[in-house]
């Protein structure tokens, strides 16, 4: 569990599920809308902060492990994956959970272990094809 409070000042310090990069993420307000913003690098995506809730709804429902599937969103998701899940027009937002233009996937590599800080998931932890499933 983190002990950051996630805001810019004390944002989430985090891993991708391979351990292979470290990221920050923090809420934020963007329009009058709650965001979560996700500084990768130089790079920074934006995301509806409903997703934490709507992606634990999902894994609770499905009551199994779901693979991540992440992929930029050039790329194709692969089906039955968190990823795929955060960009169909049948999940709770009704499409993309990214609100950066260009910059709307990658959903399954960033979110897991912000959700796995917070106590919500429990993410595994490969060089590859990672799942999670709901606490």
């Amino acid at each position: 569990m983190t002990t950051n409070d996630g805001t810019k000042e004390d944002p989430w310090q985090l891993k991708t599920p391979s351990g292979s990069s470290e990221y920050t993420m923090y809420k934020a307000e963007q329009d009058g809308q709650e965001i979560l913003v996700c500084v990768v690098g130089k790079t920074t995506l934006h995301y509806n902060y409903r997703c934490i809730a709507d992606l634990q709804a999902m894994l609770k429902q499905q009551g199994d492990w779901v693979e991540l599937g992440a992929a930029d969103e050039q790329k194709p998701a692969k089906p039955n994956t968190v990823e795929a899940w955060g960009r169909s027009p049948d999940n709770p937002a009704g499409g993309w959970y990214g609100l950066k233009k260009g910059f709307r996937g990658r959903l399954g590599m960033y979110l897991p272990p912000l959700m796995e800080a917070l106590g919500l998931a429990e993410v595994e932890h490969n060089q590859k094809n990672n799942r999670m499933r709901a606490i």
